[in-house]
């Protein structure tokens, strides 16, 4: 089994870093690889809507990122989203990559399994942990939760460290996620995966 995790913060060693090596360390335990991307610090424009990956399944804007990610999304069990709050919101940067990965991606994603997981001095965690769950619930991916909402606090780099109640929750966050990926594979394998409808699409222009 596979784990993507995208890295959304600008430092390549700051408090998000610390959160995710928290939960490397479990999915090794379990047998499951893991494949970190670092995308917080990189240029990244924001989606423009031109349709053009509609076509060719493909971002149109080739900046080395987007394009990168979509066979590793595809071939992943499950993904992990983690940002730094700014303004009680995601890094703008995750964010452009996010909206353009799962906008330009037509494989089903049904089934594949999402964390998201947050770092903060202080406020803005809950806000920042809703809107990155929202790229899962819109195309049926599980969440997988912890024993608490998936926040590490600290300012500086580091400083994460002293959250003991925060690590704790990166750790059970991966367990429970790795009991989550596997019971999904042997449900897919007796049961297969749930029956589908053709997409019913309202729009309230006539």
């Amino acid at each position: 089994m596979k784990v993507l995790m995208l890295n959304g913060s600008p430092r390549a060693n700051g408090n998000c870093t610390l959160a995710l090596k928290e939960m490397e360390a479990i999915f090794a335990q379990q047998g499951i690889e893991v494949e970190t991307v670092h995308v917080g610090h990189l240029p990244v424009r924001g989606c423009v809507a031109c349709g053009s990956c509609k076509k060719t399944g493909k971002c149109v804007m080739d900046d080395d990122i987007v394009n990168q990610l979509i066979a590793k999304f595809e071939e992943a069990d499950g993904l992990v989203l983690a940002s730094p709050v700014y303004y009680a919101s995601a890094n703008a940067t995750l964010i452009a990559v996010l909206d353009r990965l799962f906008h330009c991606t037509r494989f089903p994603k049904t089934m594949k399994v999402g964390a998201s997981v947050v770092t903060a001095r202080r406020g803005g965690c809950s806000a920042t942990f809703d809107q990155l769950n929202k790229y899962f619930t819109i195309c049926g991916m599980p969440v997988a939760s912890s024993q608490y909402w998936n926040s590490v606090h600290g300012a500086a780099a580091g400083e994460g460290e002293q959250d003991a109640e925060g690590l704790q929750t990166m750790r059970t966050l991966a367990r429970n996620m790795a009991f989550l990926m596997k019971s999904i594979a042997l449900g897919k394998e007796q049961l297969g995966l749930p029956e589908t409808e053709p997409a019913a699409r309202t729009s309230f222009i006539r």
